[in-house]
Protein backbone atom coordinates (compact mmCIF):
# COMPACT_ATOMS: atom_id res chain seq x y z
CA UNK A 1 0.00 0.00 0.00
CA UNK A 2 1.91 3.08 -1.45
CA UNK A 3 -1.02 5.82 -2.00
CA UNK A 4 -4.36 6.26 0.38
CA UNK A 5 -7.44 8.35 -0.23
CA UNK A 6 -8.88 9.97 2.62
CA UNK A 7 -12.36 11.67 2.09
CA UNK A 8 -13.27 14.37 4.54
CA UNK A 9 -9.69 14.26 5.34
CA UNK A 10 -9.82 17.91 6.27
CA UNK A 11 -12.57 17.61 9.07
CA UNK A 12 -12.05 16.48 12.63
CA UNK A 13 -11.22 12.93 12.73
CA UNK A 14 -10.28 12.61 8.90
CA UNK A 15 -7.45 15.27 9.69
CA UNK A 16 -6.12 13.29 12.67
CA UNK A 17 -6.21 9.89 10.61
CA UNK A 18 -4.23 12.12 7.87
CA UNK A 19 -1.80 13.12 10.37
CA UNK A 20 -1.37 9.55 11.99
CA UNK A 21 -0.64 7.93 8.79
CA UNK A 22 1.74 10.31 7.93
CA UNK A 23 3.27 10.50 10.88
CA UNK A 24 4.02 6.24 11.27
CA UNK A 25 3.57 5.23 7.88
CA UNK A 26 4.94 5.97 4.62
CA UNK A 27 2.53 6.16 2.44
CA UNK A 28 1.82 9.12 0.24
CA UNK A 29 -1.99 10.96 0.87
CA UNK A 30 -4.34 12.65 -0.85
CA UNK A 31 -7.52 14.35 0.59
CA UNK A 32 -10.70 14.55 -0.89
CA UNK A 33 -12.94 17.24 0.73
CA UNK A 34 -15.57 19.33 0.10
CA UNK A 35 -14.63 21.75 2.12
CA UNK A 36 -17.60 22.50 4.07
CA UNK A 37 -17.89 24.88 7.23
CA UNK A 38 -16.70 21.39 9.36
CA UNK A 39 -13.24 21.21 7.63
CA UNK A 40 -10.01 23.12 7.92
CA UNK A 41 -7.03 23.35 5.51
CA UNK A 42 -5.35 24.55 8.34
CA UNK A 43 -5.64 21.14 10.13
CA UNK A 44 -3.42 19.99 7.56
CA UNK A 45 -1.50 22.72 6.20
CA UNK A 46 1.80 21.80 7.88
CA UNK A 47 2.10 18.22 6.56
CA UNK A 48 4.93 17.69 4.30
CA UNK A 49 3.60 18.44 0.43
CA UNK A 50 5.16 15.24 -1.12
CA UNK A 51 3.36 12.88 1.41
CA UNK A 52 -0.09 15.22 1.72
CA UNK A 53 -1.65 16.99 -1.13
CA UNK A 54 -5.38 18.38 -1.22
CA UNK A 55 -8.20 17.76 -3.55
CA UNK A 56 -11.24 19.92 -2.94
CA UNK A 57 -14.38 18.39 -4.34
CA UNK A 58 -17.41 16.28 -3.65
CA UNK A 59 -17.90 12.64 -3.14
CA UNK A 60 -20.84 12.91 -5.34
CA UNK A 61 -18.66 14.08 -7.85
CA UNK A 62 -18.69 10.82 -10.03
CA UNK A 63 -15.95 11.69 -12.63
CA UNK A 64 -13.87 13.51 -10.21
CA UNK A 65 -13.85 10.27 -7.77
CA UNK A 66 -13.45 7.89 -10.50
CA UNK A 67 -10.06 9.46 -11.27
CA UNK A 68 -8.97 9.56 -7.67
CA UNK A 69 -9.91 6.23 -6.53
CA UNK A 70 -8.60 4.95 -10.04
CA UNK A 71 -4.64 6.41 -8.98
CA UNK A 72 -4.42 4.65 -5.03
CA UNK A 73 -4.26 1.75 -3.69
CA UNK A 74 -6.73 2.03 -0.50
CA UNK A 75 -9.57 4.74 0.02
CA UNK A 76 -10.54 5.40 3.65
CA UNK A 77 -14.19 7.03 3.82
CA UNK A 78 -14.57 9.67 6.30
CA UNK A 79 -16.37 12.40 4.31
CA UNK A 80 -19.86 12.89 5.85
CA UNK A 81 -22.25 15.04 7.46
CA UNK A 82 -22.41 14.35 10.85
CA UNK A 83 -24.09 17.15 13.29
CA UNK A 84 -27.52 15.59 14.36
CA UNK A 85 -28.91 19.09 14.90
CA UNK A 86 -28.10 20.18 11.32
CA UNK A 87 -29.60 16.82 10.27
CA UNK A 88 -32.62 17.55 11.99
CA UNK A 89 -32.92 21.49 10.72
CA UNK A 90 -32.00 20.03 7.15
CA UNK A 91 -31.96 16.16 6.01
CA UNK A 92 -31.07 17.00 2.60
CA UNK A 93 -27.42 17.35 2.71
CA UNK A 94 -27.09 14.07 5.12
CA UNK A 95 -29.19 11.96 2.15
CA UNK A 96 -27.06 12.87 -0.60
CA UNK A 97 -23.30 13.16 0.67
CA UNK A 98 -24.13 10.31 3.20
CA UNK A 99 -25.68 8.13 0.72
CA UNK A 100 -25.00 9.39 -2.92
CA UNK A 101 -21.79 10.05 -1.72
CA UNK A 102 -20.78 6.17 -0.80
CA UNK A 103 -22.62 5.32 -3.45
CA UNK A 104 -20.33 6.88 -5.64
CA UNK A 105 -17.65 5.68 -4.37
CA UNK A 106 -18.28 2.27 -3.46
CA UNK A 107 -18.84 2.48 -7.81
CA UNK A 108 -15.13 3.54 -7.94
CA UNK A 109 -13.81 1.05 -5.77
CA UNK A 110 -15.66 -1.45 -7.38
CA UNK A 111 -14.48 -0.73 -10.72
CA UNK A 112 -10.92 -0.26 -10.13
CA UNK A 113 -10.56 -2.99 -7.13
CA UNK A 114 -9.50 -0.58 -4.71
CA UNK A 115 -9.49 -1.61 -0.87
CA UNK A 116 -12.47 0.49 1.04
CA UNK A 117 -12.76 1.10 4.27
CA UNK A 118 -15.84 2.26 5.47
CA UNK A 119 -15.95 5.15 8.40
CA UNK A 120 -19.62 4.84 10.55
CA UNK A 121 -21.01 5.52 13.73
CA UNK A 122 -22.27 3.33 16.70
CA UNK A 123 -25.64 5.54 16.43
CA UNK A 124 -26.76 3.56 13.55
CA UNK A 125 -27.66 1.33 16.61
CA UNK A 126 -30.08 3.42 18.34
CA UNK A 127 -29.88 4.45 22.27
CA UNK A 128 -29.37 2.65 25.17
CA UNK A 129 -31.30 2.74 28.66
CA UNK A 130 -29.14 4.35 31.22
CA UNK A 131 -29.39 1.29 33.54
CA UNK A 132 -29.16 -1.26 30.77
CA UNK A 133 -25.78 -3.61 31.44
CA UNK A 134 -25.67 -3.90 27.67
CA UNK A 135 -23.26 -2.44 25.06
CA UNK A 136 -23.54 -2.15 21.47
CA UNK A 137 -21.66 -5.54 19.52
CA UNK A 138 -21.08 -5.90 15.86
CA UNK A 139 -24.58 -8.44 16.13
CA UNK A 140 -26.65 -5.42 17.33
CA UNK A 141 -29.84 -4.40 15.31
CA UNK A 142 -29.68 -0.93 13.82
CA UNK A 143 -32.45 1.16 14.73
CA UNK A 144 -31.32 4.89 14.24
CA UNK A 145 -33.08 7.91 15.32
CA UNK A 146 -32.08 10.60 13.55
CA UNK A 147 -31.66 12.21 9.48
CA UNK A 148 -27.85 12.08 10.28
CA UNK A 149 -27.69 8.21 12.23
CA UNK A 150 -30.44 7.03 9.52
CA UNK A 151 -28.04 7.67 6.51
CA UNK A 152 -25.42 6.65 7.81
CA UNK A 153 -27.29 3.27 8.61
CA UNK A 154 -28.19 3.04 5.10
CA UNK A 155 -24.29 3.53 4.04
CA UNK A 156 -23.41 0.91 6.17
CA UNK A 157 -25.60 -1.36 3.98
CA UNK A 158 -24.73 -0.21 0.92
CA UNK A 159 -21.29 -0.99 1.69
CA UNK A 160 -22.45 -4.39 3.14
CA UNK A 161 -24.27 -5.08 0.03
CA UNK A 162 -21.59 -4.31 -2.56
CA UNK A 163 -18.71 -6.40 -0.67
CA UNK A 164 -21.44 -9.80 -1.04
CA UNK A 165 -22.80 -8.77 -4.44
CA UNK A 166 -19.40 -7.45 -6.18
CA UNK A 167 -16.90 -8.49 -4.11
CA UNK A 168 -15.97 -4.80 -3.11
CA UNK A 169 -12.61 -5.67 -0.85
CA UNK A 170 -14.32 -3.59 2.28
CA UNK A 171 -14.34 -3.12 5.59
CA UNK A 172 -16.18 -1.09 8.12
CA UNK A 173 -15.88 0.51 11.60
CA UNK A 174 -18.42 1.83 13.99
CA UNK A 175 -16.99 4.16 16.58
CA UNK A 176 -17.78 5.68 19.84
CA UNK A 177 -17.55 9.59 20.02
CA UNK A 178 -14.27 11.37 19.59
CA UNK A 179 -12.63 14.09 21.60
CA UNK A 180 -9.25 15.79 20.74
CA UNK A 181 -7.44 18.58 18.87
CA UNK A 182 -9.12 20.01 15.22
CA UNK A 183 -13.22 19.48 16.81
CA UNK A 184 -14.98 22.14 15.45
CA UNK A 185 -16.45 24.63 18.05
CA UNK A 186 -20.10 23.43 17.58
CA UNK A 187 -19.08 19.75 19.14
CA UNK A 188 -19.90 19.13 22.77
CA UNK A 189 -16.33 19.17 24.06
CA UNK A 190 -14.82 21.94 22.32
CA UNK A 191 -17.75 24.31 22.95
CA UNK A 192 -17.13 23.63 26.71
CA UNK A 193 -13.60 24.08 26.46
CA UNK A 194 -13.83 27.44 24.36
CA UNK A 195 -16.65 28.62 26.89
CA UNK A 196 -14.29 28.17 30.16
CA UNK A 197 -11.34 29.42 28.15
CA UNK A 198 -13.46 32.53 27.45
CA UNK A 199 -14.15 32.65 31.22
CA UNK A 200 -17.70 31.79 30.49
CA UNK A 201 -20.00 29.06 31.97
CA UNK A 202 -20.11 25.63 29.64
CA UNK A 203 -23.60 24.66 28.45
CA UNK A 204 -25.27 21.33 29.61
CA UNK A 205 -28.15 19.48 27.61
CA UNK A 206 -31.15 18.96 29.67
CA UNK A 207 -30.06 17.03 32.68
CA UNK A 208 -27.43 16.15 31.56
CA UNK A 209 -27.13 12.44 32.41
CA UNK A 210 -26.92 11.34 28.69
CA UNK A 211 -24.24 8.79 28.41
CA UNK A 212 -21.29 8.92 26.02
CA UNK A 213 -18.45 6.55 24.83
CA UNK A 214 -15.47 8.61 24.47
CA UNK A 215 -12.41 7.77 22.99
CA UNK A 216 -9.39 10.21 21.52
CA UNK A 217 -9.29 10.86 18.08
CA UNK A 218 -5.56 9.23 17.71
CA UNK A 219 -6.82 6.20 19.56
CA UNK A 220 -9.35 6.45 16.53
CA UNK A 221 -6.89 6.55 14.04
CA UNK A 222 -4.51 3.63 15.36
CA UNK A 223 -7.45 1.55 14.96
CA UNK A 224 -8.56 1.96 11.60
CA UNK A 225 -4.99 1.81 10.12
CA UNK A 226 -5.08 -1.57 12.30
CA UNK A 227 -8.24 -2.35 10.45
CA UNK A 228 -7.47 -1.46 7.18
CA UNK A 229 -3.79 -3.16 7.09
CA UNK A 230 -4.96 -6.10 8.61
CA UNK A 231 -8.82 -6.69 8.73
CA UNK A 232 -10.33 -9.06 7.34
CA UNK A 233 -12.56 -7.73 4.24
CA UNK A 234 -16.29 -7.93 4.55
CA UNK A 235 -16.01 -7.58 8.62
CA UNK A 236 -17.33 -4.69 10.84
CA UNK A 237 -15.12 -3.95 13.65
CA UNK A 238 -16.86 -1.81 16.48
CA UNK A 239 -13.95 0.80 18.36
CA UNK A 240 -14.39 2.34 21.35
CA UNK A 241 -12.21 2.88 24.48
CA UNK A 242 -14.23 1.95 27.62
CA UNK A 243 -14.92 5.56 28.28
CA UNK A 244 -18.78 6.28 29.10
CA UNK A 245 -19.12 9.41 31.02
CA UNK A 246 -22.34 11.76 31.61
CA UNK A 247 -22.41 14.63 30.03
CA UNK A 248 -22.48 16.32 34.01
CA UNK A 249 -19.40 14.40 34.74
CA UNK A 250 -17.76 15.70 31.12
CA UNK A 251 -18.85 19.17 32.00
CA UNK A 252 -17.76 18.78 36.13
CA UNK A 253 -14.34 17.24 34.72
CA UNK A 254 -13.72 20.22 32.63
CA UNK A 255 -14.59 22.69 35.22
CA UNK A 256 -11.94 21.16 37.69
CA UNK A 257 -9.61 21.32 34.91
CA UNK A 258 -10.06 24.96 34.84
CA UNK A 259 -10.16 24.80 38.47
CA UNK A 260 -14.11 26.02 38.57
CA UNK A 261 -16.52 25.01 41.04
CA UNK A 262 -18.65 22.13 39.82
CA UNK A 263 -21.77 23.98 39.77
CA UNK A 264 -20.61 26.60 37.60
CA UNK A 265 -22.31 25.65 34.11
CA UNK A 266 -26.13 26.30 32.69
CA UNK A 267 -28.61 24.24 31.93
CA UNK A 268 -29.70 24.40 28.48
CA UNK A 269 -32.70 23.60 26.57
CA UNK A 270 -32.54 19.83 25.20
CA UNK A 271 -32.26 18.76 21.68
CA UNK A 272 -34.90 16.64 19.90
CA UNK A 273 -34.92 13.27 19.81
CA UNK A 274 -31.15 13.02 21.95
CA UNK A 275 -30.01 9.59 22.01
CA UNK A 276 -29.72 8.34 25.61
CA UNK A 277 -26.90 6.27 26.10
CA UNK A 278 -23.85 4.71 23.48
CA UNK A 279 -21.82 2.10 25.12
CA UNK A 280 -19.46 0.54 22.87
CA UNK A 281 -17.71 -3.40 22.64
CA UNK A 282 -14.39 -3.52 21.06
CA UNK A 283 -13.55 -6.95 22.01
CA UNK A 284 -13.71 -8.12 18.56
CA UNK A 285 -11.10 -5.61 17.90
CA UNK A 286 -8.86 -6.12 20.68
CA UNK A 287 -8.73 -9.90 20.19
CA UNK A 288 -8.85 -10.38 16.33
CA UNK A 289 -6.58 -7.82 15.72
CA UNK A 290 -4.84 -7.09 18.51
CA UNK A 291 -5.60 -3.33 18.92
CA UNK A 292 -5.43 -1.73 22.37
CA UNK A 293 -6.31 2.25 23.25
CA UNK A 294 -3.38 4.22 24.21
CA UNK A 295 -5.28 6.65 26.34
CA UNK A 296 -6.82 4.96 28.42
CA UNK A 297 -7.81 7.51 31.02
CA UNK A 298 -10.16 9.75 30.07
CA UNK A 299 -9.55 12.49 32.41
CA UNK A 300 -5.82 12.47 31.34
CA UNK A 301 -6.78 12.72 27.56
CA UNK A 302 -9.42 15.81 28.06
CA UNK A 303 -6.26 17.73 29.82
CA UNK A 304 -4.70 17.21 27.20
CA UNK A 305 -7.30 18.58 24.76
CA UNK A 306 -7.10 21.67 26.96
CA UNK A 307 -3.92 22.37 26.40
CA UNK A 308 -4.17 22.09 22.63
CA UNK A 309 -7.46 24.32 22.60
CA UNK A 310 -5.42 27.44 24.68
CA UNK A 311 -2.23 27.15 22.25
CA UNK A 312 -4.24 27.01 19.09
CA UNK A 313 -7.36 30.12 19.53
CA UNK A 314 -6.09 31.26 16.40
CA UNK A 315 -7.20 27.95 14.52
CA UNK A 316 -10.84 27.82 16.39
CA UNK A 317 -11.40 31.73 17.41
CA UNK A 318 -12.98 32.65 13.99
CA UNK A 319 -16.05 29.74 14.31
CA UNK A 320 -16.97 30.65 17.67
CA UNK A 321 -19.14 33.76 17.93
CA UNK A 322 -21.06 32.35 15.04
CA UNK A 323 -21.88 29.26 16.69
CA UNK A 324 -22.71 30.58 19.99
CA UNK A 325 -25.23 32.75 17.99
CA UNK A 326 -26.64 29.75 16.23
CA UNK A 327 -27.25 27.83 19.52
CA UNK A 328 -28.69 31.04 21.03
CA UNK A 329 -31.21 30.94 18.70
CA UNK A 330 -32.32 27.89 19.29
CA UNK A 331 -32.32 28.28 22.95
CA UNK A 332 -29.06 25.80 23.58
Amino acid sequence: MRSVLVTGGAGFIGSNFVRHLVSTTDVSVTVLDKMTYAASRESIADLPADRCRLVVGDIVDSELVDELVGSHDAVVHFAAESHNDNSLDDPSPFVQTNLVGTFTLLEAVRKHDVRFHHISTDEVYGDLELDDPTRFTEATAYEPSSPYSSTKAGSDLLVRAWVRSFGVRATISNCSNNYGPYQHVEKFIPRQITQLIDGLRPRLYGDGLNVRDWIHVEDHSSAVLTILTTGQIGQTYLIGADGEKNNLDVVTTLLGIFGRDADDFDHVTDRPGHDRRYAIDSSKLRTELGWTPQFGDFETGLADTVQWYRDHESWWRPAKAATESKYAAQGQ
